[in-house]
Order: C-alpha cells, then sequence, then structure tokens
C-alpha cells in the first residue's frame, strides 16, 4: 500500500508556480493577483481563506480578502461582485460557499465574470470542461487529477466509481476521468444516497473517489485488493484526543481499507492539500491569459 501524500506533491507545485511567478516578475510582467470574498465567520471557510490567503504570499501572488458580515444583502454582494468583474488588476477571484440562505449561491456563481472564476464553478466552465475544453477546472477535482498524475496511476480502461453527486466534486470529478486524456479514460459510475446495493459496485472498481460527506462510509469489505482510494471527505467529528476537540474524518474507514489498497489518500494531508494548489494554477491561468 502506497500513502498519496498531497502535501508533498501540493509543495511541490507551489514551488514550481513560485518559479514561474519570479520569471514574470523578472521580465516586468504583470503579479497574478488573487481576490477572495468571505461572508461571516464560517470556520472551515475561514480556515480555508486564511490558507489561501497564505498560499498566496508563498508563491509570489498578491491577494486582496473582501469581508462581508452575515447580514450583507444580495444586492450588495452582487454589487462587489461587479467590482471585482471590472477591477483590471485582479485576474481571478472566489466567493466563498456557503453563503447565508438568504442569498442565491447560483445568482452570485453567474455573476462572476468566468475568465476570472478561478474556481471553476461558473456554467461556461463546467460546460467547456463536459466538452474537453480549456477551461478553469473546479479546485478539487482537478487536484485529485493531479494527484494520480503524478503518481503515474494507471487510469485507462479502469473502472472508476464516483460516491457522491455534487457540483463541487462528483458530478465534474466523474467527467473528468471519462474524458479522452490521461488521467482518465475510465469506465465512471457515479453512486449517491439513492443507489441501491452500493457496496456491489464499490467492489467491482479499480478506483474510487468518495466524496459524499459521510464520515467513514466506505469499509473495509467494500473494497477489492489492489483499489486505488481518494477521500475527499473532511468531516470535523468530536475527538477527545485532541486540543480543539475535534479531529478531520474522510468518507473512508482508513484502517481497515488501507491495508487492501495499492494507493490511498490520508484525511487530513491527502486531497485538502491539492485544492488549494489549484486554484492557484488557475489564478496564475488567469494571469497569463492562457484560457480566455
Amino acid at each position: 500500500m502506497k500513502l498519496i501524500d498531497g502535501k508533498a506533491i501540493a509543495a511541490q507545485i507551489k514551488k514550481e508556480i513560485a518559479e514561474e511567478v519570479a520569471k514574470i516578475k523578472a521580465a516586468d510582467g504583470k503579479t497574478p493577483h488573487l481576490a477572495a470574498v468571505l461572508v461571516g465567520h464560517d470556520g472551515g471557510s475561514e480556515t480555508y481563506v486564511a490558507n489561501k490567503v497564505k498560499s498566496c504570499e508563498e508563491v509570489g501572488f498578491n491577494s486582496t480578502l473582501v469581508r462581508y458580515e452575515d447580514d450583507v444583502t444580495e444586492e450588495e454582494l452582487l454589487a462587489c461582485v461587479d467590482r471585482l468583474n471590472n477591477n483590471a488588476d485582479i485576474d481571478g477571484f472566489i466567493v466563498q460557499l456557503p453563503l447565508p440562505k438568504h442569498i442565491s449561491e447560483t445568482k452570485v456563481i453567474e455573476a462572476i465574470d468566468y475568465r476570472k472564476d478561478v474556481d471553476g464553478f461558473h456554467p461556461v466552465n463546467v460546460g467547456r470542461m463536459s466538452l474537453g475544453m480549456p477551461c478553469f477546472l473546479s479546485a478539487t477535482p482537478s487536484g485529485i487529477v493531479e494527484l494520480l498524475r503524478r503518481y503515474e496511476i494507471e487510469t485507462k480502461g479502469k473502472h472508476c466509481v464516483v460516491l457522491g453527486r455534487s457540483n463541487i466534486v462528483g458530478k465534474p470529478v466523474s467527467m473528468l476521468m471519462v474524458q479522452k486524456a490521461y488521467p482518465g479514460d475510465c469506465t465512471v459510475t457515479v453512486c449517491h444516497s439513492r443507489t441501491p446495493d452500493i457496496k456491489e459496485i464499490t467492489l467491482q472498481a479499480d478506483i474510487i473517489i468518495a466524496a459524499l460527506g459521510v464520515p467513514e462510509f466506505l469499509k473495509g469489505d467494500m473494497v477489492k485488493e489492489g483499489a486505488v482510494v481518494i477521500d475527499v471527505g473532511t468531516t470535523r467529528v468530536p475527538s477527545s484526543k485532541t486540543k480543539s476537540g475535534f479531529k478531520l474524518t474522510g468518507d473512508v474507514q482508513f484502517d481497515e481499507v488501507a491495508p487492501k489498497c495499492s494507493y490511498i489518500t490520508p484525511v487530513p494531508g491527502g486531497v485538502g492539500p491539492m485544492t488549494i494548489v489549484s486554484l492557484l494554477k488557475n489564478t496564475l491561468l488567469a494571469g497569463k491569459k492562457e484560457i480566455f
């Protein structure tokens, strides 16, 4: 069993991005600029956005954080999106999800200029991805594919089972794994909360991508010998063993599943670090105008 080290791969990619940014600056080019909009004080979102700002510094990007309280109106937020769309210095920006209930996430996502949509959530980017055209790939699926590529894991002709059908991970990663490319060329099955006999399906899988958000859903008896398991889950569960009183838990019962795998990602330290790096890659592409 080999552990897929997302932390190490992310550090390697950050180094590659930093070298490219240094070259751009040396040639008097424009420094890539990423902005993030954060509404409210959700713990997970706070941490994630803080990591994004820190990562921007590490690779030499400029970054801007725009903060609003929970009671910001939809109108105010859409006006902010419009300002960022029209700010020539900002190459890409994200509006951190989830948003408060009174704001339509769909409206906000659709209002973002798809040429600055470095989260890859805009319908134009999602549509282009499904057609295999150049686009900003959404960060987590892009990170998963990059891990498979860097570990040179064979995907051609393999049966890939995706657990979960969210717009953020399940749907896009299933599209990427079916593309005529490497990593890709898989036969893909998507399972979700309405799928009967999930165990029968996962037992046939060469590659399992677990993105349900259900802690320790995938058990040892659901995985065949030699499978590749990518765990996207990050649920905070109470723990008496940590200072914070909780620990991050994946969708895979790691101790049971790992011994059967050829490759597996840990939680934390697997897919998580790759998500932020994918966002940096998209921002660099946006700055260089390589996609649009």
